[in-house]
């Protein structure tokens, strides 16, 4: 990619920025439109799980093979594609005329949607060079999630009070179609050297590995959690994991190269994103049933309620960036993981449903601690890597987002339709939901040790250590494995 003057930088990023504007958009005015959604379409607790999941899923599944996808063929050319495949699964969405259909629809949308934020942080990656100017452009890149959970709960709750829950799908139109034309005018195209060869058969098994767990746990509750048809899902995760690594490890060019987990950084990253978008999954998913359904508050309310979380959020996303760009990603994980573990033990020991002013502060906490850990993520994960496999990096923290989002609304969902039977009403759901808080707040746990674990000496000893082996895997002859075995290194560059 030719060098760019800073205001073409500035403008690519904006672009960029739009495609995760929409795609994190559609997640938030999702959520508040759940209640008016199950209403219209006469469905069960599970079946708004996987109107969200659908998406996830599919999105998580593809992930890998649209960064990687993108370096082959060409990262403007795939995020193009991306715009046009999201825009047209929203518009269907608008249409569908029943649960089956928009849960179709849904996976329209996310295969566009695998084309978007990976690609345009691959893009990113590469537009900003500087490691100090990258780490300030992620954090812009973040504090739109920020922007999105601002404007979504309200848009949202406009658009459904207002017109009705198809509406939320209507504005992802004219957006998708501003950030193509724009695209089209000013990003430039770029490709990887050397880029990957596809891997049909970890493609299969990541499928299947994500599909199966997550149908297990959402229909476990309804199935009985011992039931073959849930025994039989939760086999096929295991065999599909298994079969997952060992395949893997014997490709020259793997969907998921396992090297990278050799940085602990990155390792860090990768876990610490699937613990903390689990978090958010549930936190929006058992909020936004809370306030409509159990205290009787419309969607445009609900949103406004959920406006203290979505702020901090806005505020922290890019102070984390610079935090990044100036001390490194320890102190904004650590800050993560005390504001989420906060919020977490606030509602489940201390009952912050049963008073306002707790149940805001709350939300204020788990806002502070989302916006602050995106930035670190995204970071950590792309840069200890060469750039040249920037795609295949992005879209691994990528991945691990939206995992960590399915499971965090497969397994809350389960909780509270464990709890209440499906009757998602008065002291039988906040009863319910006590669980569901601890695990929100076990996640937040799981943040502060892993942010203090990977982010030392040591870790980034391992960083620069799978670095120069990765960059020494590329130097070998016509994209063969380099020698000590398959998925192996080079035994001359192993340093202890």
């Amino acid at each position: 990619m030719p060098q760019l003057s800073h205001r073409r930088r500035l403008l690519v990023l904006a672009i960029c920025c739009m495609s995760l504007l929409i795609v994190s958009l559609d997640n938030t005015v999702l959520n508040v439109a759940l209640p008016s959604m199950q209403k219209d379409l006469d469905t069960t607790l599970s079946g708004m799980q996987w109107t969200i999941d659908a998406y996830t899923l599919v999105l998580a599944s593809l992930l890998m093979l649209a960064g990687s996808t993108a370096d082959r063929l060409g990262r403007r050319r795939v995020f193009q594609a991306g715009l046009v495949v999201f825009a047209l699964g929203s518009l269907l969405c608008s249409l569908a005329p029943n649960l089956e259909c928009l849960v179709a629809f849904r996976m329209v949308q996310a295969v566009g949607g695998s084309m978007l934020n990976p690609v345009a942080m691959s893009i990113i990656t590469n537009t900003f060079t500087d490691p100090k100017e990258r780490a300030r452009a992620i954090g812009v890149w973040g504090g739109v999630v920020g922007i999105s959970m601002a404007a979504g709960p309200i848009v949202g709750g406009l658009l459904v009070q207002s017109v009705d829950w198809r509406a939320i799908f209507w504005i992802n139109v004219p957006i998708g179609a501003l950030a193509l034309f724009l695209t089209v005018r000013y990003v430039p195209e770029s490709r990887a050297p050397h880029p990957r060869r596809v891997d049909p058969v970890g493609q299969l098994l990541v499928i299947a590995l994500l599909g199966t767990l997550t149908y297990a746990i959402i229909e476990a509750p309804s199935a009985g959690w011992t039931s073959p048809l849930i025994l039989g899902f939760a086999a096929t995760a295991v065999a599909a994991l298994a079969g997952l690594l060992w395949y893997e490890r014997r490709r020259a060019e793997p969907l998921i190269d396992l090297r990278f987990f050799r940085s602990a950084p990155f390792s860090g990253a990768t876990v610490v994103a699937v613990c903390a978008f689990a978090a958010l999954g549930g936190f929006l998913f058992v909020n936004t049933l809370y306030l409509q359904d159990v205290r009787g508050l419309s969607a445009l309310d609900a949103g406004l309620y959920m406006l203290p979380m979505a702020g901090m959020t806005l505020v922290f996303a890019p102070l984390s960036g610079r935090l990044v760009g100036a001390v490194g990603a320890r102190l904004p994980l650590l800050l993560a993981g005390l504001a989420m573990v906060a919020s977490g033990v606030l509602f489940a020991a201390f009952e912050a449903e049963a008073s306002t002013p707790l149940l805001f502060t709350g939300y204020v906490l788990f806002g502070i601690g989302f916006g602050l850990v995106n930035a670190p993520i995204t970071n950590t994960a792309v840069s200890g890597m060469p750039r040249t496999q920037a795609g295949v990096a992005a879209a691994i923290a990528s991945t691990s987002r939206q995992v960590g989002q399915s499971l965090g609304v497969a397994v809350i969902g389960a909780v509270l339709a464990s709890g209440t039977h499906a009757a998602a009403t008065g002291s039988r759901f906040v009863e319910a939901s006590r669980p569901a808080w601890w695990i929100i707040a076990g996640c937040g746990a799981a943040v502060l040790l892993l942010g203090a674990l990977t982010t030392g000496h040591w870790a980034r000893e391992t960083a620069r250590r799978t670095a120069e082996r990765l960059e020494s895997a590329q130097d070998e002859p016509d994209g063969q494995a380099p020698p000590g075995g398959p998925g192996g290194q080079p035994k001359a560059r192993i340093r202890a």
